[in-house]
């Protein structure tokens, strides 16, 4: 987070330090060339600032570049007052200050993806800052070549009468909507959705939905996916069929909810989350997107859902034990259906001489009672595991390059496993490569587990393979009290003193083998190998089967 900030500190500073440089070389000196010069690089500045800050307000740096550009202009024409040269500055500085009001009216507008309709406006207002970055681009090449302002004069014009229209029709859909909402509605109603998925999360997050896309396709019912942030639109229509639908507002979200919709399932317990609970005619299902001890998973805020989907017993047990008081007829177990295609080793195997262990070190958290990341000790966990012969995938969380130490621990370790495989030739398996797997896929490779408290334990469980779990806040025999998951697996302490017998019991005597089997059932469901998917769909077709006349949602 803190190399983020200085990135785009950098970029706000390069931008508008070369705009003023720019200004003040033109106008102030004889060096018309340089400051033009300037102003081209000005102008690369500030593209490469709208790319590390979407949004970014650059009114004052476009200011002062058309400015110095249009000072050079008229030097270079040295023709006295240009009337085409002075409408070509009226023209800039009216999109100067017209294409941040834009693109935030452009940016509170439903856009959507996957439905027979399109909403051209909102992606040209979104679009209008490099439009007129690319214009200040056009006119300073003029000018460098004296051309007649009357062609940087047609080139403004252009892109002024493009701005008009998109102000046009943006204050059209503010002031005029149309009756029973606008053309992403009408589609909406066409399709005819029975649910939908509700998705807000900061960026990187994505992996929440496209885990559940698939059973929810499984369902057989035409849904929807409805999203708070523009970011997710691209990827995760890339990943359905369903329509997707980025609502900004409250009133967008108004306008997306139709009336043939009955469900909506949740993947998280985002602040946002509310805008959609207030309609009550909806049943809303809390789904999660994994399972595991961690803090959050028994969040006091899942009592606001109507259901409660978990994937055993044990996730009802975690909420009682945390103190948190949710009715029981809420819960409904399901098993978590994207284990289904993990290979089961019923048989345990012991003795590997040269086994494969997949380490997944989770990220730090949001908050220091949810930091159960192993990566500050875990270089002397893959010397060990590289002493005993084992093949190394190291797959880290997504968000584990938010915190830049996080970041420089996670690269030192793929050094170790990079050297590593220059000298032996195992074939281990780290960073772009580990994430273009699925967690199935590096679940199937592997022999065993190492990982700290996360949902990957739960999914790991179903295969009946032996696990390790790192205890980073050095409690002890209190550990497994407060995550009984561990109490099937390896508890590896922080110090790693005992890293050594963990290792021995994960990947030679495997003395908890039997006892994984019933810890297996307890968290993950006793449902059937063959039809194990089938319970989430079974229950959530449940929620979707009418049980009266359901007028428009109407929040209260």
């Amino acid at each position: 987070m803190r190399g983020d900030l200085v990135q785009k500190l950098a970029a706000r500073c390069l931008s508008t330090g070369l705009a003023v440089l720019a200004f003040v070389v033109v106008a102030l000196t004889g060096a018309t060339g340089w400051g033009l010069a300037l102003a081209v690089a000005a102008l690369a500045a500030a593209a490469a600032e709208q790319r590390i800050r979407p949004g970014a307000d650059l009114v004052a740096e476009t200011a002062l570049i058309a400015a110095a550009v249009l000072v050079g202009y008229s030097r270079r024409l040295d023709d006295g007052l240009d009337p085409a040269l002075v409408a070509t500055a009226l023209v800039l500085l009216g999109l100067v200050l017209l294409v941040g009001p834009l693109r935030t009216a452009g940016n509170l507008e439903i856009r959507v993806a996957n439905l027979p309709v399109r909403s051209w406006t909102p992606l040209i207002a979104d679009q209008l800052g490099t439009a007129l970055l690319g214009l200040l681009a056009a006119v300073t090449v003029a000018a460098a070549l004296a051309l007649p302002a009357a062609v940087a004069l047609v080139a403004s014009l252009l892109v002024g009468v493009g701005a008009g229209v998109v102000a046009l029709d943006l204050a059209r859909r503010r002031f005029r909507p149309g009756a029973g909402g606008g053309a992403v509605a009408r589609a909406l109603r066409r399709h005819q959705p029975e649910f939908l998925l509700y998705f807000s999360a900061p960026p990187g997050s994505e992996y929440q939905v496209t885990m559940w896309l698939p059973y929810l396709e499984r369902i057989g019912r035409p849904f929807m996916v409805v999203l708070r942030e523009p970011e997710f639109l691209a990827p995760i229509a890339a990943a359905t069929s369903a329509p997707v639908v980025y609502c900004p507002t409250l009133r967008a979200l108004d306008e997306a909810l139709v009336p043939s919709l009955r469900a909506a399932f949740y993947v998280n317990h985002g602040a946002k989350n509310s805008h959609c609970i207030r309609f009550t005619q909806l049943t809303h299902v809390q789904l999660h997107h994994g399972d595991s001890d961690k803090a959050p998973s028994a969040n006091p805020v899942s009592g606001i859902f109507d259901r409660i989907f978990v994937a055993g017993p044990a996730a009802i047990d975690r909420y009682a034990r945390a103190g948190v008081q949710i009715p029981a007829e809420k819960f409904v177990v399901v098993g978590r259906p994207q284990v289904e295609s993990i290979e089961v080793r019923p048989e345990p195997v012991r003795g590997l001489a040269y086994p494969t262990v997949l380490y997944t070190p989770t990220w730090t958290g949001h908050h220091a009672d949810a930091d159960y990341c192993s990566l500050p000790v875990a270089e002397e966990l893959l010397r060990r595991l590289l002493e005993r012969g084992a093949t190394v995938i190291l797959r880290a969380h997504p968000y584990t390059a938010q915190n830049p130490a996080s970041a420089r621990q996670l690269g030192r370790l793929t050094e170790l496993l990079v050297a590593d495989r220059a000298r032996t030739g195992r074939q281990h398996v780290t960073g772009a490569a580990a994430r273009e797997l699925s967690l199935t896929e590096c679940v199937n490779r592997s022999d065993a587990l190492v990982s700290d408290v996360s949902g990957v334990i739960s999914d790991y469980l179903y295969s009946g393979k032996p696990y390790a779990v790192t205890d980073m806040g050095d409690e002890g025999v209190r550990f497994v009290e407060h995550f009984p998951l561990a109490g099937a697996g390896y508890v590896l302490r922080r110090d790693m003193s005992n890293v050594d017998e963990v290792l021995t019991g994960l990947l030679d005597t495997d003395p908890l083998a039997e006892s994984r089997w019933a810890t297996r059932r307890h968290y993950l469901g006793d449902f059937p190998a063959e039809s194990y998917a089938d319970a989430f769909l079974t229950a959530a077709r449940r929620e979707l089967a009418p049980t009266q006349a359901l007028a428009a949602p109407t929040p209260v």
